[in-house]
């Protein structure tokens, strides 16, 4: 194994979810796919990852099963398997971003990015979960998931309550 790579992991249901989580670069997508599912606690299921734009736009598309998708006027996306797709092949720069869809029917996802790059640690087994914060969402629920507000808000909270000093005079 020569390189690691970390990725963080978010989730438009809930803001205070996040995941950070580190993957050996020759893994395939299903390996990463297996992972996720396992560090989630969810069924295995039928996914797929996408590969995004800046905008989180979908590029291209990698399944959990072979579909033999080429592009056409019904199906414009191109699509691959995740079992012959290395995570290196999709995810090779910093920055890089991928859609991880775990719910085709209600079209749910998580947001994944690749935060760092670096060489493996000695005595280390990956992929491995490196910082968790919050439940992740249900995985058959979307109604079931903690809506209290922003990980920023919790941070910022002892601040909040700051009103001032009502006897400080700001004109001379």
């Amino acid at each position: 194994m020569s390189t690691v790579y970390r990725f963080r992991m978010l989730s438009d249901e809930n803001d205070n979810f996040i995941r950070d989580f580190e993957v050996p670069a020759e893994a395939s997508l299903l390996d990463m796919h297996d992972f996720i599912i396992r560090m989630l606690g969810y069924d295995p299921c039928i996914t797929s990852f996408y590969t995004a734009d800046g905008e989180w736009q979908p590029l291209r598309e990698y399944t959990s099963m072979d579909m033999g998708m080429e592009p056409d006027g019904e199906h414009p996306m191109p699509s691959a398997p995740m079992a012959e797709t290395k995570v290196a092949d999709v995810a090779g720069n910093e920055h890089d971003r991928l859609i991880y869809l775990f719910d085709n029917l209600n079209q749910r996802a998580y947001y994944l990015e690749m935060i760092e790059q670096k060489s493996p640690q000695k005595g280390m087994t990956y992929p491995r979960l490196q910082f968790e914060h919050s439940p992740a969402p249900d995985q058959y629920d979307p109604e079931a998931n903690e809506q209290s507000g922003s990980i920023f808000d919790e941070m910022m909270g002892d601040y909040n309550d700051f009103e001032g000093d009502d006897n400080y005079d700001d004109e001379y």
